[in-house]
């Protein structure tokens, strides 16, 4: 047993079934036996419009990666982006995009166009490292860490204005799973990590050029516009959720409320009015180690109580045939939830690890009405996992 497994263990019983623990384990397995990590991320086809009301595109496998088409981003002038995503170039079943580079990350537009984020930190398979990104609302923004600085920053589009973080953060503070939440107009940046070592979270403030420690170990799913509050959740040893407030006036401590949720859940981002946290419940099927589906309902959240205000049963999508995990927000009444069919397989200990690199799926993008539960379809598309896509608005993980 690594130390990594024994810091993350009392993750592993409610992990999400893109297992994040179990992937981390098995890249420092692989990084200690010398064996060379593959995976591949070639996810296609979701837009955002420049207004919280999301556009998804259907699918079309490599669509924008044709040949001599992927280049790296230019300096200014790009439209606002429609998601990202990171490839790898050896996958166990399918072709890698043409032009693939191993680790790094990818954006779209809206109109389609791909191109190469160079600047961003590629993961190696030389070290057990994350490279988390992120886009504002409108697609207009982007934030990842940029290897050459050593420290994350926060890029306008359009203009091709570069601001970096106050402070440096050295690359083995990403920890192995990164979490980046960025507001609305670029000016901040949340960053938390796992597993919760001594090393800081914080919030930046770009434009006063400030720093603020968070929490570690916890996932941003919500920043108010002045960023003087901050949403985040908690999954392990059990579902929690904290609100910070006065961020910048006092400390954090004696602003921070904490409550636990009655049960294990995956909240989706924030809601637009700010206080909304949906979920969906996690819950283990029979037989099967370590295999999580979801509930059958839509679970409302108080915010501030930690308890069930409602549920709402899901019309339109089975929640038990499916993965699924919720995203950012379509709208006032609608979330997204991302969906592949679920596989569940007994667990054998003398079996060998499940490959790091699984089999392209169908990952379809649903609209769900929070208060009728219903679904409606949106877009169909192809990836290796969930957690290789990044969409404007839900903080970006990795």
């Amino acid at each position: 047993m690594t130390w990594l497994r024994a810091v993350l263990s009392d993750i592993a019983d409610h992990a999400p079934q893109v297992d994040l623990t179990e992937r981390t384990i098995r890249t420092r397995e692989r990084r200690r036996r010398a064996a060379p990590i593959v995976a591949s991320a070639a996810v296609i086809a979701t837009a955002l419009a420049a207004t919280a009301a999301v556009r998804l595109l259907p699918a079309q496998p490599h669509a924008a990666t044709a040949p001599g088409t992927v280049t790296d981003l230019p300096a200014r002038g790009i439209e606002p982006l429609s998601h990202a995503y990171m490839t790898f170039c050896r996958p166990e079943d399918g072709k890698a995009p043409p032009g693939c580079v191993d680790g790094g990350w990818r954006v779209v537009t809206q109109g389609g166009k791909t191109y190469r984020l160079a600047q961003a930190l590629r993961v190696l398979e030389s070290g057990l490292r994350t490279s988390p990104l992120a886009i504002s609302r409108d697609g207009r923004k982007i934030a990842y860490y940029d290897a050459e600085v050593g420290t994350f920053a926060v890029r306008d589009l359009a203009s091709g204005a570069v601001q970096t973080a106050p402070t440096k953060v050295p690359k083995a503070w990403l920890g192995s799973i990164a979490h980046l939440l960025l507001s609305d107009d670029g000016r901040f940046l949340a960053f938390t990590k796992r597993p919760p070592l001594k090393d800081p979270a914080m919030l930046f403030d770009m434009r006063e050029r400030m720093v603020r420690p968070l929490p570690n170990g916890w996932n941003p799913i919500g920043l108010s516009p002045d960023g003087d509050t901050i949403t985040l959740a908690e999954y392990a040893p059990k579902t929690r959720l904290q609100t910070i407030s006065r961020l910048w006036q006092t400390s954090t401590a004696s602003n921070a409320r904490t409550v636990d949720v009655a049960g294990h859940y995956l909240v989706g981002g924030l809601g637009p009015d700010g206080k909304s946290i949906i979920a969906v419940e996690s819950v283990s099927v029979p037989g099967a180690t370590g295999c999580l589906r979801r509930g059958e309902e839509l679970v409302h959240l108080d915010r501030e109580s930690g308890k069930v205000l409602r549920r709402v049963p899901v019309r339109g999508l089975s929640m038990t045939g499916n993965s699924v995990y919720l995203r950012s927000w379509t709208g006032p009444q609608e979330i997204i939830a991302l969906a592949t069919p679920l596989v569940c397989k007994k667990r054998d200990v003398d079996a060998p690890a499940p490959s790091f690199d699984p089999s392209y799926a169908p990952f379809t993008a649903y609209a769900l009405n929070v208060k009728t539960g219903k679904a409606r379809k949106l877009a169909t598309y192809t990836a290796q996992g969930f957690f290789h896509l990044v969409l404007p608005g839900f903080p970006g993980t990795l």
